[in-house]
């Protein structure tokens, strides 16, 4: 079982990205070049999908901004989804406190 928390030289993932770049069009889709290359060096496919991400994204500065684009809409995405659960039991916990109120104000 590999160590989750593993760190790896810079010069390590750098050889990585270097290695899927140049033989990335000898394999039929990126990802069996992913596969065949973190065997490899040794990491896990996702790690270095991750990396090749990573440097694809500083070399090319419209893919950044989408990149935190795409981030940042997640995040607005999560914040929604929680105040929307917020309402909700502001919403049901008004009702509780109104409903005897409601029923009192009828008995008289």
């Amino acid at each position: 079982m590999r160590n989750p928390a593993k760190k790896y030289l810079p010069e390590v993932r750098a050889r990585a990205v270097r290695l899927f770049q140049e033989h990335v069009l000898e394999y039929p889709s990126r990802w069996a070049a992913i596969q065949s290359i973190a065997g490899k060096i040794g990491c896990t496919t996702e790690t270095l999908r991750s990396w090749v991400q990573r440097a694809e994204a500083q070399t090319d500065p419209t893919r950044n901004a989408a990149l935190a684009d795409r981030e940042r809409l997640k995040q607005l995405e999560r914040e929604n989804a929680e105040l929307k659960r917020a309402n909700e039991i502001l919403r049901k916990a008004s009702s509780f406190f109104v409903q005897p109120e409601l029923d009192r104000r009828g008995k008289y």
